[in-house]
């Protein structure tokens, strides 16, 4: 029996925000034994855990940098694999909670695994790892990821009838600052607000259903409403440039460009996540005594009109739990067909000339925003639009296209309000790297953005 050290499990940083990076390498295992590395994280509702088992080289080392799992729930060389391939261990709950000063706390575990090891005989080039004989070799590591700074300032806003909350980071300002909002499932998006401010940019989360003091449903919401939001952060925040950004997730991306459309000189970019490029009906957060092709935003009292109302082109919905009529039927397509409804439910973006930004995936299930992206460039380039356009489509990637390292897995859903189960397609990979990546060009096409436009 050689003499050997324990088995070790190195992660850099263990404490620091979300959406860095970790390194993780094990050191001190058998050469060629087969390596478990497990993590569990305590989310809202429950655990949820990812497991992977890796071929420890000839110094008895994994580095997950560099080093694909044999086996597991993931199969890619990537030390944040045992973050976004987590799936959880009973009912899924949020992925974060509401309040963005709770951190998220994950315990890994490296184990070898018994009566492994290399097999032809060679002498092992690390004479400090423990033999096949051993049967031994266990390490822990806890890692933090926080998603407000300790610098960050973090501010309740219920003024105006606004609902919502500011992140502003450290330091005197002005800051780039941008309005982020949720999407169908409604509540206040506080940990992409809080992410951004760790970049240096001042965030308003701000509600505008489905949290408290507001509607439950997203049925006839004013978009004045919005408007009072435009108008807070340049009154109270000093935005870098005089204006601020707006950016939104799904139905939120939809708005985002909706409000780009309607009030362009109060806002210098937009940034629009998985979007629609039609004012759409109420859809899956519908109240139900309006119904899923009842209206979704007003102005001055009066109902949008919008795809859903009575559009010659739709003979079904998928919103109510049943079948498509056919598996290549596409209702968002169907609806292309009447023309005049089309035409004027379209979102005018041509009438906004700041910096546009959509981010989609091609593989996006429960709306085609890959579609909707492209007809936003494409309307732009034609009305000669001369500000920056950026489109980031990720091949793999569907509908949940979020912050960096939080679990990519939630695919097959139940949505929130209407209970209806439906696919965001994509895969657990593809959506990882989306988001870290468009995480990470959002933040300088916003510090861009906000440098370009003059007070």
């Amino acid at each position: 029996m050689t003499e050997h050290s324990a088995l070790r499990l190195e992660v850099s940083p263990r404490t620091g925000p979300l959406s860095r990076r970790r390194e993780i390498r094990v050191s001190g295992a058998v050469p060629g034994s087969i390596v478990t590395i497990r993590s569990a994280t305590q989310r809202p509702g429950g655990t949820w855990s990812a497991q992977a088992r890796f071929l420890a080289d000839d110094a008895g080392t994994v580095d997950l940098s560099t080093s694909a799992p044999v086996s597991g729930d993931y199969r890619v060389a990537d030390p944040m694999g045992p973050f976004w391939a987590q799936q959880p261990e009973g009912a899924a709950g949020p992925l974060v909670g509401d309040d963005a000063r709770v951190p998220l706390r994950t315990r890994l575990s490296a184990t070898m695994v018994p009566g492994t090891g290399l097999l032809d005989g060679a002498h092992p080039t690390n004479p400090g790892a423990g033999s096949e004989a051993d049967g031994i070799g266990e390490a822990h590591a806890e890692v933090e990821q926080w998603l407000l700074s300790p610098t960050t300032e973090r501010i309740e806003v219920r003024e105006d009838g606004l609902v919502g909350t500011l992140f502003r980071p450290a330091g005197p300002g002005p800051f780039p600052t941008i309005i982020v909002l949720n999407g169908s499932g409604g509540g206040i998006n506080e940990h992409r607000a809080a992410l951004y401010a760790e970049r240096g940019i001042q965030a308003l989360a701000l509600g505008y259903f489905r949290a408290e003091g507001l509607p439950r449903y997203i049925s006839r919401t004013p978009l004045e409403y919005f408007e009072r939001g435009l108008d807070y952060v340049v009154r109270t925040c000093d935005p870098l440039g005089g204006r601020p950004l707006v950016s939104g997730q799904s139905r939120g991306g939809e708005l985002t460009l909706l409000l780009a459309s309607r009030f362009p000189e109060k806002i210098a970019g937009v940034v629009a996540f998985v979007p629609g490029a039609f004012v759409f009906g109420a859809q899956g957060a519908a109240d139900p005594a309006e119904g899923w092709d009842g209206p979704t935003w007003t102005s001055g009292g009066e109902p949008l009109e919008h795809f859903w109302h009575a559009n010659a082109g739709v003979t079904w919905q998928p919103w109510d739990g049943a079948p498509r009529p056919h598996r290549h039927t596409d209702v968002f397509i169907d609806g292309l067909r009447d023309r005049d409804l089309a035409r004027a439910t379209r979102i005018p973006i041509e009438a906004f000339d700041g910096p546009v930004a959509c981010v989609s995936g091609l593989d996006d299930r429960a709306w085609p925003s890959s579609l909707a992206s492209r007809l936003v460039m494409s309307t732009l380039e034609r009305h000669g639009h001369a500000a920056e356009r950026l489109h980031l489509d990720y091949e793999a990637a569907g509908h949940t296209i979020g912050v960096p390292f939080l679990p990519a897995t939630r695919i097959e859903v139940t949505h929130p309000v209407s209970g209806t189960t439906y696919s965001n397609g994509g895969t657990p990979a593809g959506n990882a790297r989306a988001s870290e990546d468009s995480f990470e060009r959002v933040c300088e096409f916003i510090h861009r953005s906000a440098a370009d436009r003059p007070r």
